[in-house]
Order: structure tokens, then C-alpha cells, then sequence
């Protein structure tokens, strides 16, 4: 299991990114003015510097560089702060070598590397958009922008700005980079079999204690006034950005009630396969670009949509979505509706599936009995330790067959509502089986399958890019052929 745990870890560093954007900004990549020996001067040498440009080189002084990527570099410092990231994260410096972030940062800068040469484009927009709510957060935490300016030792806005926007403009590359390659990465029925088979028995993962959980929702319904204000401030939002050019970006970070996008600038790439609500891609996909849509609802609340560009049969937009607020007396009368449902399950009227089919305002579950999903396998298992903390909390004192006192339920997105939950089914901790296990073996095979086809990716692509390690972390034992032995 050795393996499969490492392919797992694999996965997850992978798509970290470079750094917290929130708690640790860089400093600059290129240093004048320090010494590095080169045959040709003892001085100077030529390397690529950060930037956009594929081809920008430029004469500097390299002493404290670790190593080179493509038209990336990276300096002994980078390697610091990213060791003080992971310990602001809580990771324990043992767990962690400065090769092994060195070999990671080298990963990234490959990623984004060849993503420019494989012309995966990262809007401006969408950089800066991600930039401006980062800041937001910051000045929102310290006090001022002062302060913030203050603690990251920069003297100026403009200077932030630039270094916040070299680091997320390379994640992003990096991330889409790796989207790429894994994206249609797909496992059949049987490879699944196949690599089940190979894990030898006395290996095989042991899934821990699992619940089966069906809850009936209660959502209550905002009064038409409190509509009608949410309908009148994207009318003047809307105004704003076509009478007046404000941002879309901007207004979405400031007021968009969308945690999933509200710090991207409201923005997502869609399809008509995207899982998204049908009247929202109803609308997405009537416009053209530049357009902003009329304020229109969805089961999430009120919406307004614009078009940034049409990518065949994608499209990447950016939304505002607002919800209506609801008084405390519709609160109060959806708590009293559950209580008297919950008191009618009990008394025998109905069973729990019966009372979720005709009462429960949650459509993904109702038709179901009220069965959850997890959304990491859409099985109806959920694992107790890895359970969110905050679910774990409603069910944890549940026990079989028992329903629950209604239970308040505060989503930033879906708005609030009251809930009664029951467990319907217990699994003690287990030996995978084959047949029982099945979708959580399958998940497993297809993240080897992933790491396998990433490695591969890495060691063709080290091959044919520029790269040079300095002499101080040659003797690093690195995972991949970065010294090209």
C-alpha cells in the first residue's frame, strides 16, 4: 500500500500551489548586483528572466540561484519561504527536505513552462481579479493597506501588485498545465480489476467506519420584498458596468455571494455539460459576448451573467449571485413544519423516505429517501474520518434509527435552511472487498492511473527543456531526472 498511499500524496502536492497567496508574497526572483561564476565571466551570466516572454533574456548577477527551468528560475530564497509557508500550513519541517521543495518548485515552473509553449492562455483579467481579492482579504485582516504594505516590506501598491501577479499567473499555468494532461484520463472496469489484483492481500487499504445519512430540508422562502431589493441592486450593478464601464470583476468581488467564484472575479468555464443549474446555463448560453443578462433567478438566488468569450462549445463567464434574505419568522415557521414532520415519522405516519418525497425542499435528495451523496465518489458512504467537521458534529451523537432535532443550517451559497437527519445504515472498518468497495478501488486505480501518466509527462518533457541545477543541490537524490544523469 506503500504505493498507492505515495501516488495519493503525489496527487495532492501536485495541485498545491506555489505558496498561501493570502499569507506569504515573494520577493523578487531577480537580484542585482551579486556575484556568479560562469567560464565566460566570473560575474555575469545569462539566464532567462520571470516573465511572459518565451524568449526574454537578460544579463543579471545569479548568485543564490538554485536552479533554472525553461524561462524560469528559481532563487535559494524561494526555497526558504516556501519552507515558512508549509509551516504557517502546519507541516512539520521533518516531513520535508530542501530538495524535495526544490524538486517541487521545479515541477511547477516546468508546468507553466510548457504551458506557454503549449499556448494554455490565463486571462489578465483573471489574475488580477484573483490579485484584488486577495488584497481585499488582506487589508480586511491587518486594517489598511499600509499595514499590508508594512508586513510583506514592500514600498509601495504597484510593487505588491506586480509580485502577487508573477505568482498567481505562474499557479495557474501550472494547475491548468496539470488539468491537461489528466483530464481525459479515464479507467475502465477492467483495470480497475487488474489493479486490485495486483495489491498483495496482506496490502490492501482498510477503509475505515462508514455512515449512510438521509436528511429532509426545510428551506424558507424569502417575502417578495427582500426579492425585489436583491433584483434592484443587480439592476444597479448592471448599469454601472454598461453605462459606466465599471468592472464586472470587481463588482462581483465586492457583492457576489458565490464563495465558489467570488474571489475569481465571479468567473467559470462552462460547457452544457457542466454541472450547473439549467436556467443558469439557459442564460449563459443566450448571450453574446459583452452582453450582461437581466437579473434572473435559480435556485441559489438572483443572478446577472456576462459572456468574456466563446470558446466553441465552452464559454468563460463571470456571475454575481445574490440571495435574498429571510426574516427570522419564515425561520421560525420552517423549525415548526419539521418538528411536526419529525413527529409524524416517529408516530408511524410516515416512514423517513415517504416524508423526504413529500415534504423535503431539496431536490437532489427527496426523489432518493433523503439519501446523501458523497460528492468525492457520489457513493452513499461517508467515512467517519473523513468526514467534514462541521457534518460530523450534526451526526456524531445519532443513533441508528434515530432522527434528529432540526437542525440549523447556515450555507453561504444556498442560504439558510433547517434540516432533520437520520443514519440509515452503518459499515464497520473493513478489509477492501472488490465487489462492496468498488467505486473507492476505482478511484484509487485511476489516481495511479494519473501519476503514471504525469510521470511519464515529466520525464518526456525534462528531456527536451533547458534546465540546470547549481552545484550546491546536485547531490540532491530528487525524484525526478532533474540532474538529466
Amino acid at each position: 500500500m506503500l504505493k498507492i498511499k505515495n501516488t495519493i500524496t503525489l496527487l495532492v502536492v501536485l495541485f498545491v500551489g506555489i505558496l498561501n497567496a493570502q499569507e506569504e508574497v515573494i520577493e523578487s526572483a531577480i537580484e542585482e548586483g551579486v556575484e556568479s561564476p560562469t567560464e565566460e565571466a566570473k560575474d555575469v551570466a545569462v539566464v532567462p528572466m520571470i516573465s511572459d516572454s518565451v524568449n526574454s533574456f537578460k544579463r543579471i548577477k545569479i548568485d543564490g540561484v538554485a536552479a533554472v527551468v525553461g524561462d524560469y528560475l528559481i532563487l535559494e530564497s524561494d526555497i526558504d519561504k516556501t519552507l515558512i509557508d508549509l509551516r504557517n500550513q502546519g507541516v512539520s519541517a521533518d516531513d520535508v527536505s530542501r530538495c524535495s521543495l526544490l524538486g517541487k518548485l521545479m515541477e511547477d515552473r516546468l508546468y507553466a513552462h510548457q504551458a506557454v509553449q503549449d499556448s494554455i492562455l490565463v486571462a489578465d483579467d483573471e489574475v488580477n481579479a484573483t490579485s484584488d481579492a486577495q488584497i481585499q482579504q488582506l487589508v480586511t485582516r491587518v486594517g489598511s493597506m499600509e499595514k499590508v504594505l508594512s508586513f510583506y516590506k514592500k514600498t509601495d501598491e504597484e510593487s505588491f501588485r506586480e509580485e502577487l501577479y508573477k505568482i498567481n499567473k505562474l499557479r495557474m499555468l501550472s494547475e491548468r498545465m496539470q488539468r491537461k494532461i489528466v483530464e481525459e484520463i479515464e479507467i475502465t472496469p477492467e483495470e480497475v480489476r487488474q489493479f486490485f489484483n495486483k495489491i498483495p492481500k496482506d496490502q490492501r487499504p482498510v477503509f475505515g467506519s462508514e455512515l449512510e445519512i438521509a436528511q429532509i430540508v426545510k428551506k424558507p422562502v424569502a417575502p417578495e420584498e427582500e426579492k425585489q431589493k436583491v433584483v434592484d441592486r443587480l439592476n444597479r450593478i448592471r448599469e454601472d458596468i454598461l453605462e459606466k464601464g465599471s468592472s464586472f470583476s470587481i463588482k462581483a468581488i465586492l457583492n457576489s455571494e458565490d464563495p465558489g467564484s467570488k474571489q475569481n472575479g465571479g468567473y467559470y468555464k462552462i460547457d452544457k455539460q457542466t454541472g450547473f443549474v439549467k436556467e443558469f446555463k439557459d442564460v449563459a448560453f443566450s448571450l453574446n459576448v459583452g452582453e450582461v443578462s437581466e437579473p434572473f433567478e435559480t435556485t441559489f438566488g438572483y443572478h446577472i451573467i456576462t459572456v468574456e468569450k466563446i470558446l466553441g462549445q465552452e464559454r468563460e463567464i463571470r456571475h454575481i449571485l445574490m440571495i435574498p434574505k429571510v426574516p427570522q419568522r419564515a425561520l421560525d415557521a420552517s423549525k415548526q413544519e419539521l418538528d411536526s414532520i419529525r413527529n409524524q415519522i416517529i408516530e408511524g405516519k410516515y416512514t423517513f423516505a415517504e416524508a423526504a418525497l413529500n415534504f423535503s425542499d431539496q431536490k437532489e435528495t427527496k426523489f432518493d429517501g433523503g439519501q446523501l451523496r458523497n460528492p468525492a465518489d457520489y457513493s452513499a458512504r461517508f467515512e467517519l474520518t473523513n468526514m467534514d467537521p462541521t457534518f460530523y458534529n450534526q451526526i456524531r451523537n445519532l443513533k441508528d434509527n434515530e432522527i434528529s432535532q432540526p437542525i440549523l443550517e447556515d450555507d453561504a451559497r444556498e442560504g439558510t435552511s433547517f434540516k432533520i437527519m437520520k443514519i440509515t445504515n452503518r459499515h464497520d472498518e473493513h478489509e477492501a472487498d472488490f465487489s462492496k468497495d468498488y467505486l473507492k478501488i476505482q478511484e484509487l486505480a485511476k489516481t495511479q492511473k494519473q501519476a503514471d501518466a504525469i510521470a511519464k509527462w515529466m520525464a518526456a518533457h525534462i528531456d527536451e527543456t533547458y534546465i540546470s541545477v547549481n552545484e550546491t543541490n546536485v547531490g540532491c537524490d530528487f525524484a525526478n531526472n532533474w540532474i538529466k544523469k
